[in-house]
């Protein structure tokens, strides 16, 4: 199978019948061999009943259905093991993302031979200051610390090689940076394509003022596991023995110093009354819990039926 087009969808009936229609009109102009994965996460509206309609006229379309919402994250990660196309494309349900871009991304990953390529939205039909600010806020930082130069990671309009979305575990809210998971599961090869943003017509967004809080909490939580995750006390443990190194100096200093004053006949009070000897001790105690901290994470990861798992490219 040529292509699998996997949509994740909140109570989206009114765009459904369009969107499907769209699909397929674009699937059989190009005579790709292809199927529709429809995941309802827990609609509250008919979108289930639309999608069972569809299904049952359409061998192509295929649906997944959420006792109750779980979020964009697990839609996907259960779509990409459905999944069974060579190229798979995602895009979202509200008819923002454009059908039309279909074929330039599978010619992209099967052509090109890009391990991933991410849509980028750069003319946007959103609101200034609760979409477009914080959308660019977030992609400028997400570029900094991951060094990946997409200007758009969390556009929903993306193209994967089928082993690609089978070496990484989509959760909890990371769907805003596969493009992360992609890279440290050991696909270096990311594009980008510039792709058509269309005006909302049905329905409102799903993310509320939630994102501003998340966002960055996810971020930082998929740095640290790419980066930490196997050995987190290279981080705690680092970060530890550097305080409690200043705290020790500090102390060390004040000791000497008093030492030094009592050598040469000259008052000297007692170091418990400098405010600075609490500090250093504070340093020192926060030192200590960090350092045991990653070794508590050590042990943890050690203890991980993961431990050993290793994205392997070929065995002869």
């Amino acid at each position: 199978m040529d292509i699998s087009v996997i949509i994740p969808l909140l109570n989206e009936a009114e765009s459904l019948p369009e969107l499907i229609g769209w699909i397929v009109k674009v699937m059989d102009e190009n005579k790709f061999s292809y199927e529709i994965l429809l995941i309802d996460d827990g609609s509250a509206d008919d979108s289930w009943t639309v999608i069972e309609q569809h299904a049952s006229a359409n061998s192509h379309i295929k649906g997944i259905k959420f006792r109750r919402n779980y979020g964009k994250s697990a839609a996907l990660y259960c779509g990409f093991r459905a999944a069974s196309g060579n190229v798979v494309i995602t895009m979202d349900a509200d008819l923002q993302d454009s059908p039309e871009e279909i074929p330039v991304l599978y010619k992209m990953i099967s052509g090109e031979n890009y391990d991933m390529v991410s849509g980028w939205k750069r003319k946007r039909h959103d609101p200034l200051f609760t979409k477009k600010l914080p959308s660019r806020f977030y992609n400028r930082t997400a570029r900094m610390i991951s060094g990946i130069g997409l200007h758009d990671f969390n556009c929903g309009l993306k193209a994967y090689k089928s082993r690609v979305i089978k070496s990484i575990e989509v959760y909890g809210e990371m769907h805003r940076y596969i493009p992360v998971l992609v890279k440290w599961a050991g696909f270096n090869k990311i594009g980008e394509k510039e792709v058509m943003h269309q005006e909302r017509r049905y329905g409102t967004s799903k993310f509320g003022i939630r994102r501003f809080i998340r966002g960055p909490l996810d971020l930082l939580s998929v740095m640290f596991i790419t980066r930490y995750g196997k050995q987190p006390l290279h981080l705690f443990g680092t970060l530890g023995m550097i305080m409690f190194l200043l705290g020790f100096v500090l102390a060390a200093y004040l000791g000497i110093n008093k030492l030094v004053a009592i050598h040469h006949n000259l008052p000297a009070r007692l170091v418990t009354q400098s405010p600075y000897f609490y500090i250093a001790l504070t340093t020192m105690i926060l030192g200590t819990q960090l350092f045991l901290t990653g070794f508590l994470g050590e042990l943890v990861s050690r203890s991980s039926a993961e431990r050993n798992a290793y994205q392997i490219e070929k065995e002869i």
